[in-house]
């Protein structure tokens, strides 16, 4: 479920970015062919698995909620998985549930991974220069795993990916072509759907769910 040979260059990073008593949150999902790669921002303390003594599965959103409300409206998370997540508390999640959850995405065919694994203590906002030196590494992740559409999410990490400014109000249901390694890639730039972003959550599903849908 996911590209552990990448995790000694990002943990690199954390320990120039990254908050020092926190460790590196990584991609996970389905590595081989999956139908979405979703590109969040990065991952911050309030996801359990970040802190040094999880020895578990460090992927994105563990111990959280919000997110996983827009997976299951968005038909990747069961009725069943969404309820038992929203039943427990941060601290009640454990390893197997983890694996159980992530489980449940590889089967929807679905990876998830942040632009920067840096994992910050808070949601304070990371430099453009600092996510630049994960481009390379996100690049050679999305290269490996060979997603069929690519979301990203929100203005910063859009443009970041792209290599040029990107405006998500003005590419709805709308993508962009990304070549990597010599292979062209389908990319979604959708509003972020997470903390002040929650506003725009009915809008990010809306366009995710046609990203999803279309063929074209």
């Amino acid at each position: 479920m996911q590209l552990t040979h990448l995790h000694k260059a990002f943990d690199k990073l954390q320990k120039k970015y990254g908050s020092a008593e926190l460790d590196s949150i990584y991609g996970a999902g389905c590595v081989n062919g999956p139908e979405i790669c979703f590109i969040f921002m990065n991952p911050t303390g309030k996801n359990v698995a970040s802190a040094e003594s999880w020895k578990g599965l460090k992927a994105p959103w563990i111990g959280t909620k919000n997110t996983w409300k827009l997976f299951n409206a968005i038909g990747i998370l069961s009725n069943v998985t969404l309820e038992l997540i929203l039943s427990k508390k941060p601290n009640d999640w454990d390893y197997r549930f983890a694996e159980q959850v992530y489980r449940e995405i590889a089967d929807k065919k679905v990876y998830i991974t942040n632009l920067g694994k840096c994992t910050k203590a808070d949601a304070s906002y990371i430099k453009d220069s600092v996510f630049k030196e994960y481009v390379g590494l996100l690049e050679q992740e999305v290269a490996e795993v060979k997603p069929k559409k690519i979301i990203t999410f929100g203005n910063q990490v859009s443009s970041l990916f792209l290599g040029k400014a990107v405006k998500v109000s003005e590419l709805r249901k709308q993508f962009i072509e990304k070549e990597i390694a010599g292979n062209k890639f389908k990319v979604f730039p959708v509003y972020y759907p997470v903390g002040q972003g929650m506003r725009n959550i009915d809008k990010a599903i809306e366009d995710i769910s046609f990203a999803i849908k279309t063929t074209k």
